[in-house]
């Protein structure tokens, strides 16, 4: 991933070095499985332990000859050893190393994803509950509907990444996985129990059964989240632009002093940062495709899926770091403008209201049908003549014959519309 868009901490999990690290870990770790059988001596693993590295050009060096990336690490690893080095790789194949080394860097890509979501729930959760009952338009097909508050809308978020949440947990434990099965998944030349010793001191789960390499469904499973994710933020993002739009202007993005948000147009303040979210978001969701791609391999395995993997991996992890990050801090640092939302919330004359009155018209005797076909052309002449929607009501003997002024001003109070807003939020535990 470009350094644009990548944070150190999950940049560094993907780095060469690191994965390099992994794999000797991985190495390191069968060799002393195979000593607690008593089939290398504890001395011999003691020396690789203490003395087994590796240096990337010479990887590189050894892989021009080979053209084989394990062939060339496990060489550049032997030429540290003694005597020794003869049981470097004993008994595995290239994916024993590369798919459980693949699930330890999982791991600690998702220990910095967990930290992530929990720090955006929290933002999330803090300003749905400052704006709780910060009373604004609600709007169906880009129209207004009915009043409800930006709290509401932000409760939403939050009970959706809740279920990202759920989603992620599912996933990161199926690729938070190992396999060392050897070279069809049969353990003919390597015996389960190192397995599960080496994916027990990575921290990781041993697969229940594999072919050459972990089964990809898994790993396409882990990308549909994070692709889900994305998508959760792209939509929240996507709210945040069109309430920023100049005029509406509900919402803003910080901006910051010295900032500058046109080349050409010195007024110009805009939406970038959810702009940006919505960009990456549909670049992870081409990842999930990858992913989905991966799963149909030829027979015990191919190397098809393994240049993919080498992009979309570290790349998809990167961004969902980035993303949470900066959109939590979108979302921590917006300006919000209460007094826009109540005079866009009133600019359609009242008409906000129709559905109450005719609810109200029911309720004092009328048939659903006699109350639509009274007040919908009261809406139609209100819209079309651009003139408040209650003094036309007011005119009409059919709705003051049934409904008192107190009852129409009731109609008509947006705080109506909060009545419900505690019970809501106790429902997806915001209290």
């Amino acid at each position: 991933m470009i350094e644009r868009y990548s944070r150190p901490e999950m940049a560094n999990i993907w780095s060469e070095e690191n994965k390099y690290r992994a794999w000797l870990e991985v190495e390191i770790l069968a060799d002393e499985a195979w000593a607690e059988l008593g089939e290398i001596p504890k001395e011999d693993v003691a020396k690789i332990r203490a003395n087994a590295d590796f240096d990337i050009d010479r990887i590189l060096e050894i892989e021009q000859e080979t053209r084989h990336d394990v062939v060339a690490f496990t060489r550049a690893v032997s030429e540290t050893l003694g005597e020794e080095r003869k049981w470097v790789h004993y008994g595995l194949t290239s994916t024993d190393v590369v798919d459980t080394a693949y699930g330890y860097l999982y791991k600690q890509a998702n220990d910095i994803i967990r930290k992530d979501l929990d720090y955006f729930l929290n933002i999330v959760a803090d300003k749905a509950r400052e704006h709780k009952f910060t009373i604004m338009m609600g709007r169906t097909h880009g129209v207004h509907a009915e009043p409800t508050t930006f709290g509401l809308k932000l409760a939403t978020w939050y009970s959706e990444m809740k279920r990202n949440i759920e989603r992620f947990e599912h996933a990161a434990a199926g690729v938070e996985a190992g396999k060392i099965s050897g070279a069809v998944g049969n353990f003919a030349n390597i015996p389960p129990f190192v397995e599960k010793y080496v994916c027990d001191k990575l921290g990781i789960r041993a697969q229940e059964i594999s072919t050459q390499v972990l089964p990809r469904d898994l790993h396409a499973e882990y990308f549909a989240v994070l692709a889900s994710i994305a998508t959760s933020i792209e939509r929240m993002a996507t709210e945040i632009r069109g309430l920023q739009k100049s005029e509406q202007r509900e919402v803003e993005e910080f901006f910051a002093k010295g900032q500058k948000g046109s080349s050409a147009m010195p007024h110009k303040r805009n939406p970038i940062g959810s702009e940006n979210m919505t960009g990456l978001a549909r670049v992870i969701r081409g990842h999930m495709v990858t992913a989905y791609e991966n799963v149909s391999l030829w027979h015990e395995r191919d190397i098809s899926h393994s240049s993919a993997e080498r992009i979309i991996t570290p790349d998809t992890t990167i961004l969902i770091d980035y993303m949470l990050n900066r959109f939590g801090n979108i979302v921590k640092n917006l300006t919000v403008f209460p007094e826009n939302m109540r005079r866009n919330m009133n600019s359609t004359f009242g008409l906000i209201y129709s559905q109450r009155v005719m609810l109200s018209l029911i309720e004092k005797g009328m048939t659903r049908e006699e109350a639509y076909d009274l007040v919908q052309p009261k809406t139609a002449y209100s819209w079309d003549n651009q003139t408040d929607f209650r003094p036309l009501l007011e005119a009409d003997e059919a709705v003051t014959s049934r409904l008192t002024p107190e009852e129409i001003d009731d109609i008509f109070d947006p705080v109506y519309y909060t009545k419900r807003v505690d019970d809501i939020f106790h429902r997806i535990g915001l209290d």
